[in-house]
């Protein structure tokens, strides 16, 4: 259903967590502009507040805000990151506000992540640049990628990206999503199509269902020689299962770019494992990136004071954006 604003200027509030999004206030119009970084300060500037974009997608304030407070007067929430899961909780979700994601920014970033990730490993990257910094002449044979099979959890627009990509260097690409449709494979599929995984690829929404599903029972049907990237939530992996895995060479490694807590924690075991790639959950953050979301939540934000219909509705039920969705008006 279209979000109609009514006839006065609407009433604006980012929580941005010390950094503002760039160019924003030039492109608001008349819309009336609160700023907030701190708890403290988001429940001073809710109350009459028509929208809310959530720049600092990592603050866990909404949710505190909204618990301490109750309902407020708020009809639209964006969050600037393609997943939900800090502003998807139960009394927002049940309360008449429109949730909308940033997704459609991060799909191509995303996917070439992986796919360098997959070739890093294939081709050893990680020991050449150490023998480089020791001066070590060492000749080795590495992998190809081609007829390697990955597992990609997550048929969204980001998880069909990195099928593409990973297809395009002669991988058998199999997509697993929430239910079974042309070309995808249901999540309860899952388990039959890890024993003859060379990449596990998680790229998957936090949801209930999803949360904790790699754990000590789902590495134990993955092969040896398997490896782990994980794009998509820290919480869709049991960090301990997988970090016991990979130290006794259950697994061949891991490409982490997400974490149960973040930042990783200076004293975890997997900063110095040889057969694991970290990053600080950027895979999707290229050059332009900040721009691109700025783009997108603008466009929201015209069709939200024009009354139109918005774009990257989140299902409430399902807690992301369904394919197609019908409140958008297509798959965008």
């Amino acid at each position: 259903m279209p979000v109609s604003a009514g006839q006065d200027p609407i009433t604006l509030t980012v929580l941005h967590g010390g950094e503002t999004p760039p160019g924003l206030s030039s492109r608001i119009g008349d819309t009336r502009l609160r700023l907030a970084s701190t708890p403290d300060e988001l429940a001073a500037a809710l109350p009459g507040s028509d929208a809310l974009l959530t720049w600092d997608f990592t603050s866990d304030a909404v949710k505190q805000v909204w618990t301490e407070q109750g309902t407020t007067a708020l009809r639209w929430v964006h969050t600037a990151s393609a997943g939900v899961d800090r502003v998807a909780f139960p009394e927002l979700l049940a309360a008449p506000v429109t949730l909308t994601n940033s997704r459609g920014v991060f799909d191509r970033p995303m996917a070439e992540f992986v796919l360098g990730a997959v070739l890093a490993f294939a081709k050893d990257t990680a020991r050449s640049l150490a023998l480089q910094r020791e001066r070590t002449w060492r000749h080795r044979e590495t992998e190809t990628v081609a007829g390697s099979v990955a597992t990609v959890v997550g048929s969204g627009p980001i998880g069909h990206a990195i099928a593409d990509l990973l297809g395009a260097v002669g991988m058998t690409v199999r997509l697993v999503g929430r239910r079974a449709a042309d070309g995808v494979h249901a999540f309860d599929e899952l388990p039959g199509l890890l024993p003859d995984t060379d990449h596990l690829v998680l790229a998957a929404p936090l949801t209930d269902a999803t949360r904790g599903m790699l754990h000590r029972g789902t590495i134990a049907l993955l092969p040896e020689r398997a490896r782990v990237i994980n794009v998509g939530r820290g919480p869709l992996v049991v960090q301990d299962d997988l970090t016991g895995a990979l130290a006794t060479g259950r697994l061949a490694g891991a490409a982490l770019d997400v974490f149960e807590v973040e930042p990783l924690p200076a004293d975890s075991p997997l900063w110095a494992m040889e057969n694991v790639l970290l990053s600080p959950h950027m895979s999707g953050d290229v050059v332009g990136w900040k721009d691109m979301l700025v783009d997108l939540f603008a466009d929201n934000l015209a069709r939200f004071t024009d009354g139109r219909d918005l774009r990257n509705v989140v299902d409430p039920e399902r807690g992301y954006v369904s394919t197609p969705n019908t409140a958008t008006g297509g798959t965008s």
